[in-house]
């Protein structure tokens, strides 16, 4: 067992070392490789997949097409890239900082998406996975 960090010896001495963190309690039915095929072929289960997808995929495909463009804008359209728009700032700061905005927007669209769309149908089949038997 390692020493705890100089750095908590602020804390209660008897904080070392930490509790597993656990977000769930332990399970009463540990689910077969069976019972997981059977969730894997499931109606839902395809559901679930496909609507993961329908989002992922097509999201992917844009940002990764935005990141390349900026690149290759980058590389080849140098003195585009250089356009002044306020002061100092040109169109590549402004696309570089556009890189950033979408990368956080996706992670928004996400987070809805998933929320709406993907962790209803999950929690569902975790919770029938579990309570069998």
């Amino acid at each position: 067992m390692s020493t705890p960090d100089p750095t908590e010896s602020h804390l209660p001495p008897d904080h070392w070392p930490l509790p597993e963190i656990s977000e769930t309690a332990p399970l009463k039915h540990q689910p077969t490789a069976a019972e997981f095929s059977a969730v894997a072929a499931s109606d839902e289960f395809v559901q679930l997949r496909r609507r993961f997808k329908s989002f992922a995929f097509p999201m992917s495909a844009a940002f990764l097409t935005w990141y390349f463009a900026y690149v290759l804008l980058s590389v080849y359209a140098r003195d585009f890239m250089a356009t002044p728009v306020i002061g100092n700032v040109n169109l590549g700061v402004l696309l570089g900082l556009g890189q950033f905005v979408t990368t956080f927007l996706i992670t928004w669209l996400y987070i809805r998406h998933a929320n709406k769309n993907l962790d209803p149908i999950a929690s569902k089949l975790r919770s029938e996975l579990e309570a069998q038997r």
